[in-house]
Order: C-alpha cells, then sequence, then structure tokens
C-alpha cells in the first residue's frame, strides 16, 4: 500500500475522533473518506497531512513510518474546502506560490504554471485575481496550487460543498479524470455518498471515529457488512419486525433491517404479476413525480415505503390500491448485515433476477 493507517487513534478531551482507524491505498488510487458530520473524517485527512498527531498507531507513506515527519516534509498537497486562495495575488501567483517558496527557478515556475493552466482548462486566467473568478473556476486553482510542486499525495477536505450543486457535478467529473490523468494518489473527505460513488475507486465509511467498511463502489452498495453501512448508503429505509411482510416470515421475533426502493416493485391497476403469491396489497399514501418516474410512498402493514414508478405503466393515485412484492432486504443481526431473498421467490427457483 501507498498509504497506510494501523490502528490510529486520536482524542480531544474525552472524545474519541479516531478509534483503531485502519486502512490503505494503493498507489494512483483515488480514495473517499465517506461519513456523516462528526464520524471522524476530517480529523483522519489532518492526521495524514500532519496537522493533527495520532496518539497511538502508525501512519505510513510509502512505506516509510510518517507520523513526527513535519507536513513540509511529508510531500503532501491539500485542497481545503474554502479554497484558500491568496486574494490579493493573481491566478499565476497563486498556483506559484509553492513553487516561490521552494526558490525553483523562475523559468521553471512559468513553465509549470502555464503548464497546469493548460490542464485545468484556464490558460488566459493568470493575470485574474480569485474575486473575479466563479466557485469552479477557484476550485480549480486550488487544485493546481496544491499539484504544482508534484507532490506524492494529494488530500482534499469536501473540495466541492462550497459549489452549486450543477457546478458540482461538471467538477466532479473533472477531478475524477484529472486525477486518472495525472496517477497521483488522492484521498476526499466528503458526506456525500453519490459524490463518493461517483469519483472514487475506493471508499472509506466512517461512523463515529470508527471505519465501518472499506471496498470499492459496487462492493459496498452491493454487499454491506453492518446495519450502518447498509442503511447509510441508497436510500434505505428501516424496517422493524420486518417477518411481517410476505416471504420473509421466516424472521426472528423482533427482527430489524433496511429496504432499498430497488428492491421493491409496485403493480398498478390490472397488471399482469408473475409471482402472484409474493404480493400483498397496499395504500398509495403519496406520488412525486421526478422525471423519468413517479416516487410512490406506499403503506404496507404500517411501513411507509418508497420506490419508483413508471409513467409507462397503468396510472395509480392517492388512496388507491396496489399490489407490491419485496424482492429482497438487508437483515440486521448485531453488528453484521446480512442479504435475505424472499423465500417465495427462491421457492420458483431463483428464476428472478434483479441488478443492484
Amino acid at each position: 500500500m501507498f498509504i497506510e493507517l494501523e490502528n490510529i487513534c486520536k482524542s480531544f478531551g474525552s472524545y474519541k475522533a479516531s478509534d483503531e482507524v485502519s486502512f490503505g491505498l494503493k498507489e494512483g488510487a483515488l480514495g473517499a473518506l465517506l461519513g456523516p458530520s462528526g464520524s471522524g473524517k476530517t480529523t483522519i485527512l489532518k492526521m495524514i497531512a500532519g496537522l493533527e498527531i495520532p496518539d497511538s498507531g502508525d501512519i505510513r507513506l510509502d512505506g516509510a513510518r510518517v507520523n513526527n515527519v513535519h507536513p513540509s516534509k511529508r510531500g503532501i498537497g491539500f485542497v481545503f474546502q474554502n479554497y484558500a486562495l491568496f486574494r490579493y495575488m493573481t491566478v499565476f501567483d497563486n498556483i506559484a506560490f509553492g513553487l516561490k517558496t521552494r526558490k525553483t527557478a523562475r523559468a521553471e515556475v512559468k513553465r509549470r504554471v502555464e503548464e497546469l493552466l493548460s490542464l485545468i482548462g484556464l490558460s488566459g486566467f493568470e493575470k485574474r485575481y480569485p474575486s473575479q473568478l466563479s466557485g469552479g473556476q477557484k476550485q480549480r486553482v486550488a487544485f493546481a496550487r496544491a499539484l504544482a510542486w508534484n507532490p506524492r499525495l494529494l488530500l482534499l477536505d469536501e473540495p466541492f460543498a462550497a459549489i452549486d450543486a450543477k457546478v458540482r457535478k461538471e467538477l466532479r467529473s473533472w477531478l475524477r479524470s484529472m486525477i486518472s490523468a495525472l496517477k497521483i494518489t488522492s484521498i476526499f473527505v466528503t458526506h456525500d455518498q453519490a459524490e463518493a460513488i461517483e469519483v472514487a475507486d475506493r471508499i472509506i465509511i466512517t461512523n463515529h471515529g470508527r471505519v465501518e467498511q472499506t471496498g470499492s463502489p459496487i462492493e459496498l452498495y452491493r454487499e454491506p457488512a453492518t446495519p450502518f453501512v447498509a442503511s447509510f448508503l441508497g436510500e434505505s429505509m428501516i424496517v422493524e419486525d420486518y417477518g411481517r411482510l410476505l416471504g420473509f416470515e421466516g424472521a426472528p421475533p423482533n427482527s430489524r433491517g433496511a429496504l432499498r426502493p430497488e428492491f421493491i416493485q409496485i403493480y398498478g391497476p390490472g397488471e399482469k404479476i408473475q409471482y402472484e403469491n409474493s404480493v400483498e396489497e397496499a395504500t398509495v399514501v403519496s406520488l412525486a413525480f421526478r422525471g423519468a418516474c413517479v416516487e410512490a410512498v406506499i403503506d404496507l402493514h404500517g411501513f411507509q415505503l418508497s420506490s419508483g414508478y413508471s409513467l409507462e405503466k397503468p396510472s395509480i393515485s392517492v388512496g388507491g390500491k396496489v399490489k407490491v412484492l419485496i424482492y429482497r432486504l438487508y437483515a440486521f443481526e448485531g453488528d453484521k448485515a446480512t442479504l435475505v431473498n424472499n423465500s417465495r421467490l427462491e421457492a420458483h427457483g431463483n428464476g428472478y433476477s434483479f441488478a443492484i
């Protein structure tokens, strides 16, 4: 592993910000630290950068322990959430700042800044000041400044948080392509799961100072190992005593689990149903137009569940009755989450396939 954390602990008074945190990233990979506010993401990033010192455990960069290495000696570039550009400096001077402090030759500074301006798509902007740039342009300049002196590792603290939704989506694709082209190992912090899933090669999910699970976006989405991960990823709905659902009658008392919208099929009036013995009747609580489909909220045995309903299917209305099929759910047992299929569908010889 190029960057590796092993049993890292960090406390601030009685608050445990990092509790036995361990994970690693291969060289050239883009990792995301994903979790809710207060889960310890930024503390981990600061310890890697050297802005905080762990109480115990080891941080290794390319095999070398760096716990006590000064931040300026670690070879790490840092992109801050609020850009942290020098407002009184031009774009050129902001990008060149790190090079100049390292006493790089003037000709090399000019060459490198021009190279980076071309890379970030801002050639011709070198004489502008931060106040003359959009939020997306400022973030690109901050990215270029962090890369100017060729760091070994790039850290980004919620890099898109201060940018509006449309520009944020464009920047996510841009960042992914830039880091892939540069092949620089990178870690970014986010609480936005769509951002992490779209951009990262590997996701580290944090919760209450601990690492819940690590893996590729597909692995984590399809195979959540804990109730927290199953609940946090996707648009999960928690169901209590899910043994009341048809096809899950074998569940233990006080069973608890999570359903995702894609695990639910809603049938409108007159629709042909392949597995008649696997469906139940529910009441439509609300409908919301989502463009390609309608988001339907239904009441099934007191559970409020939602799923997409195609505009091409028979129309349904609030207060009306629909038939519902639950394909599968994530069952919680202690600190484990397990995918459980509808037993009535399994009786058909697993003759069904539903992509996650």
